[in-house]
């Protein structure tokens, strides 16, 4: 769509994400496609203390919106016969003695019962911590350029018990991305950024896109990213915009713009990265969470469908919404002060929800979702994602 419309022109998206400011946010991109054409807009500023907005297109960490982009690249490589789905993960990677039970699928659907290596809480509120890097005040700060290893994020998870027994339950697990990780660098011999460039980022000219390893820089322009903690009963604020992802790794390690998100999205259910069969399959969601293979299925606020996949990633945040058939889009870079309390969690999903009832919701939506959602049902909280340190 070629008409890009002012933020005077959706004056009530616009008047959304400055509320999201006023709400605790340093500053909000938005890019929204839909029949009435493409519109952008900015509130907040683009560093702490600064009078300038953030980026239009500006590069962002989308945390665990890359779980979308290495599923996505996973299902290319079954399409072109090197992995299959319900093939033991172990027949892949017999390094790591995983459980026989537990096949490529349930990596992609979270359903393999692997501990998350950057902690797992329980129903109880007990939680258990995983690698010290995990975000939780200054030791995270402290450890912001420490290299990890994929494969040393993997022996960390096996070393503690499983969650369940593979393919009983759900629970969401940074462990079973690193595992796809390792899964395609194994079939293929090449870096999984090489196969990444390959076969998706390449060819939808994703330029604004990067999958980086242990690269503490963001390319210019962008917004910055905080982390706040607590030391000699003071409150420090530093920006951490650089530092090392080793730490997530393939949970959520990837750098786009609102445009690049859009237009993988839009590609990925227009049916143009997948064979249609893969596509339903990645579009089915599982009983529990709605949660396909690398996305949430959710239900629209105005009928239908809607494919989804949110993430945060230490002060940088980044929403990516679909109908079914690709045609509408929401796309969103965050910048905050994050903290190991997740003090913005609350707001993050009053705010998604807004958006999301604002852009799916109504009239404008109902009818013309409702043809593409036919094999595509379920519903999940898809926002809570975000904070799941990816």
């Amino acid at each position: 769509m070629s008409n890009t419309l002012t933020g005077q022109d959706r004056p009530e998206l616009q008047k959304i994400i400055e509320e999201m400011v006023d709400s605790g946010f340093v500053g909000v991109s938005l890019r929204v496609h839909d029949e009435r054409g493409e519109w952008t807009g900015g509130a907040g500023a683009r560093e702490l203390g600064e009078a300038a907005e953030p980026p239009a297109n500006g590069h962002v960490r989308i945390g665990s919106n890359t779980k979308t982009f290495v599923a996505t690249l996973v299902l290319r490589l079954v399409a072109e016969g090197k992995i299959e789905l319900d093939s033991p993960a172990d027949d892949y990677l017999p390094e790591f003695g995983l459980d026989r039970r537990i096949t490529v699928r349930m990596l992609l659907q979270h359903t393999s019962g692997v501990f998350n290596f950057t902690g797992e809480y329980f129903e109880d509120g007990t939680f258990v911590p995983g690698i010290p890097a995990t975000p939780a005040g200054k030791e995270w700060v402290d450890n912001r350029f420490t290299t990890y290893r994929p494969e040393e994020l993997v022996r960390v998870a096996l070393s503690k018990p499983a969650r369940f027994e593979p393919g009983t339950d759900w629970s969401y697990s940074n462990t079973n991305y690193v595992l796809a990780r390792l899964l395609i660098e194994k079939v293929t011999g090449r870096p999984v950024a090489e196969e990444m460039e390959r076969l998706i980022l390449g060819p939808l000219g994703l330029s604004g896109t990067i999958q980086p390893t242990s690269e503490q820089d963001i390319p210019e322009p962008h917004a910055h990213a905080y982390y706040r903690y607590e030391e000699d009963g003071r409150t420090r604020t530093v920006d951490v915009t650089r530092h090392n992802p080793s730490w997530i790794s393939s949970g959520g390690d990837m750098i786009s713009t609102t445009h690049d998100l859009h237009t993988f999205i839009s590609a990925l259910c227009g049916g143009r990265l997948l064979p249609a069969g893969l596509l339903a399959e990645m579009c089915t969601p599982d009983s529990k969470a709605g949660y396909g293979l690398g996305v949430f299925v959710q239900q629209a606020p105005g009928g239908g469908t809607l494919i989804t996949h949110n993430g945060g990633m230490a002060g940088h945040a980044a929403l990516m919404y679909s109908t079914p058939d690709g045609g509408r889009t929401l796309t969103a870079a965050l910048n905050y002060v994050d903290d190991a309390a997740l003090s913005m969690g609350e707001a993050f999903q009053k705010a998604t929800q807004r958006l999301v009832a604002e852009v799916f919701g109504g009239e404008r939506a109902g009818a013309a979702d409702a043809a593409g959602a036919a094999d595509a049902t379920g519903s999940a909280d898809a926002a809570g994602s975000a904070r799941q340190a990816g």
